[in-house]
């Protein structure tokens, strides 16, 4: 896309969706990003589909205890962003599938928040990047991309949204895909807020406090990203796949 249409484009965005399929999914890939339009005055909501119940490492703390852990971390990560709304949807850590009740409980997100553009996972496997191929990660994706076509801008799907919720159907304009780094074609610049992608990682800290080498990791990964959109030499990125969905 050139430039100027890309400008033009950005100044028709008011609202963003960010779906994950657990907490701190988004802060990995795409905090220096999210951090970037709540800067710029863009309104970002997030929907979390699990309470990432099957995450952590210590053995000693109850699983029933993580939910809730890891809900707070989430609030203080998106705090960290200046996002504020922030929703769970509660469905069980390591069993997501793609089902008409997931699709239906997006679609009411996306027919409340309304947004003019939605993050999601990637819903497909990549081969050569286990890490960004958690099961949970394609269903979510896969169920975010039901809700947005067809079902979140048809009156009838799901008409008790409508009928009983009074949530009337909307049409998102486009889609980022986060994880998508082998397809992506748009790039976001987040050297100004990389400090703050880290900030929000770090406060996830049952997921994050024994990782020695995060910033590390993240500023290389950024600098590939950087680079793989023509940046200058010290700058870094977020990448995505970006989808017309009007």
């Amino acid at each position: 896309m050139a430039a100027d249409q890309e400008a033009e484009q950005e100044q028709s965005v008011r609202r963003v969706l960010v779906v994950a399929a657990h907490p701190d999914d988004m802060d990995f890939v795409a905090a220096g990003t999210i951090a970037t339009w709540t800067d710029a005055g863009l309104q970002v909501s997030y929907c979390i589909v699990t309470d990432g119940d099957a995450g952590g490492s210590d053995l000693n703390v109850p699983r029933s205890a993580i939910g809730v852990i890891r809900r707070d971390e989430q609030r203080k990560a998106a705090a960290a962003l200046g996002v504020t709304d922030v929703e769970f949807l509660g469905y069980p850590d390591g069993q997501l599938m793609v089902s008409i009740e997931l699709r239906r409980d997006l679609t009411r997100v996306i027919r409340r928040t309304r947004p003019d553009r939605v993050l999601i996972p990637s819903p497909h496997r990549n081969l050569r990047n286990v890490h960004v191929s958690h099961p949970d990660h394609q269903a979510a994706g896969e169920a975010a991309l039901c809700a947005i076509y067809p079902d979140a801008r048809n009156p009838f799907a799901h008409p008790e949204l409508r009928t009983e919720e009074g949530l009337d159907a909307h049409i998102v304009p486009e889609v980022w895909v986060m994880g998508a780094h082998d397809q992506a074609d748009r790039y976001v610049d987040i050297t100004d807020t990389f400090d703050r992608k880290i900030a929000a990682l770090r406060a996830h800290t049952s997921q994050t406090g024994h990782m020695t080498t995060l910033e590390k990791r993240l500023r290389d990964w950024g600098a590939r990203q950087a680079q793989a959109a023509g940046l200058p030499a010290g700058r870094l990125a977020e990448g995505y796949l970006v989808l017309d969905t009007r």
